[in-house]
């Protein structure tokens, strides 16, 4: 599986107030970016963005042969879309997953998805009917790769065995280090499968906050940029990137100004001694 190297995300779409017009003309500027990738899962919106990137895609079809789709599923919202959901709760079912295939092939217009990931790990999880279910759809062609995402190392070891996947989708950021201690990114590393990373920027928090960690973060992310002559975003984007696992950042906003700066980060380059930087300001500490 091939994606682009940043991939444009799609889970604030109903924030950007974005008419089909809108949108067409967005997907086509994030492509001439290089950004070919767009994140997807099908609870978005209140399961309603799938459909409004598909009626972008209906109005434009060119534009479907230009990118990759990647997107979730796996848990089930409580929401007017789907009235029959009284809990909200995680499945990975056979029927779950194939229903939820065919729901996101109808919204977004499309005759198959390039990377389908189950988004949350279920405990209920029967990994045999999974893979069975993954390589079915692979064969019918309406499901190209498949992979997960928030998964730690054993959960996805125990689908992988079964059937090879193509990345953890998980949270990764200056602020967020989790992934750099449990194993997650030593997984990836070993297993040379490039995890997606989201949230990034922290949900914003990187950029904006004024707690105590965001602050320390920050500060020497704008040093760093000084240096470079770079944002404080570019910087944390390519700070990312640095981890020898080859992480695939996901955006999360609609301004093509912030796609650029995360697009900008593939001509930064980071010294161990300046990667480490960041991360003793992340921990407020030295290494041990």
């Amino acid at each position: 599986m091939t994606l682009s190297p940043i991939v444009a995300g799609t889970w604030r779409l109903p924030e950007w107030e974005l008419d089909t017009p809108g949108l067409v003309r967005w997907i086509a500027q994030v492509l001439d970016l290089g950004i070919t990738s767009f994140d997807h899962a099908d609870v978005y919106g209140g399961y309603s963005v799938e459909a409004a990137f598909g009626d972008a895609l209906a109005a434009s079809p060119a534009l479907r042969e230009r990118l990759q789709i990647v997107t979730k599923c796996g848990i089930k919202l409580v929401s007017p879309a789907r009235p029959s959901h009284a809990v909200k709760h995680y499945e990975t079912s056979r029927a779950h997953i194939t229903a939820s295939v065919e729901n996101s092939l109808r919204a977004l217009r499309t005759d198959r998805i390039d990377l389908l990931l189950i988004h949350r790990p279920d405990a209920l999880m029967d990994a045999d009917e999974v893979a069975q279910t993954f390589a079915d759809l692979r064969a019918a062609g309406k499901v190209l790769h498949f992979g997960v995402s928030n998964h730690l190392p054993s959960q996805l070891a125990l689908l992988h065995r079964r059937l090879p996947l193509a990345t953890n989708q998980i949270e990764f950021s200056p602020l967020h280090l989790a992934a750099l201690a449990d194993g997650t990114l030593d997984q990836a590393q070993d297993l040379g499968m490039q995890p997606m990373v989201w949230s990034p920027l922290a949900g914003g928090r990187l950029l904006a906050a004024a707690d105590e960690q965001a602050r320390r973060v920050r500060d020497v992310l704008a040093a760093l940029g000084k240096e470079r002559g770079a944002s404080i975003a570019t910087i944390a984007y390519a700070w990312i990137r640095r981890h020898p696992s080859r992480p695939i950042p996901i955006t999360g906003s609609g301004r093509i100004e912030a796609l650029r700066e995360a697009v900008a980060s593939q001509g930064v380059s980071f010294t161990a001694e300046d990667w480490y930087r960041v991360w003793r300001a992340s921990m407020n500490r030295e290494v041990a």
